[in-house]
């Protein structure tokens, strides 16, 4: 599924993760505020860039590493699913994503200059300080399901101007 969307899209390919753990008052999200780069002072999940012919998986434990200093072992992540961003006003910042979920790692998180991550309770998230397009399909992940979804970026580079996609 991902491989022939990378073969057809042109545009960079990505990945992010979302750490799940039980708090003491329910599920929580590893989020972290980025410091630099597309999307500065937003909340994202770990993520980043694939190389060259690297597998989704292996960015997404490269990626972790780097930005929270948590190893990965890549049969613990759950791949959930595909997200196509378009920004027909920035086109340089179009790109596809790949989402994946990931319950078990080493370490404890810590920050980078990539990255300040804290947990944050999955029914607390706040949608507000995301990408625009979280709110519509990241408390899915979340809960368990998956998305595969296009979403276009309106002239200001921030809202959503239109999405298509499903869960899946």
């Amino acid at each position: 599924m991902t491989e022939r969307a990378d073969r057809t899209i042109q545009h960079p390919a990505v990945v992010v993760v979302y750490l799940l753990r039980d708090g003491a008052d329910g599920p929580e999200v590893l989020l972290g505020e980025k410091r630099r780069g597309l999307g500065t002072g937003r909340l994202v999940g770990p993520g980043g860039k694939r190389e060259p012919g690297e597998a989704a998986v292996d960015t997404a434990v490269r990626e972790v590493a780097e930005e929270v200093g948590l190893r990965l072992d890549p049969a613990d992540l759950e791949a959930r699913g595909t997200l196509d961003y378009r920004f027909p006003f920035r086109p340089s910042w179009s790109q596809v994503s790949d989402v994946f979920v990931c319950r078990r790692w080493q370490g404890s998180p810590t920050g980078s200059d990539e990255l300040e991550p804290r947990w944050i309770p999955v029914d607390a998230v706040p949608y507000g300080a995301m990408w625009d397009d979280a709110k519509y399909w990241l408390p899915g992940v979340l809960d368990g399901g998956r998305v595969r979804a296009r979403f276009t970026f309106a002239e200001d580079n921030a809202t959503v101007a239109g999405f298509t996609g499903s869960d899946g």
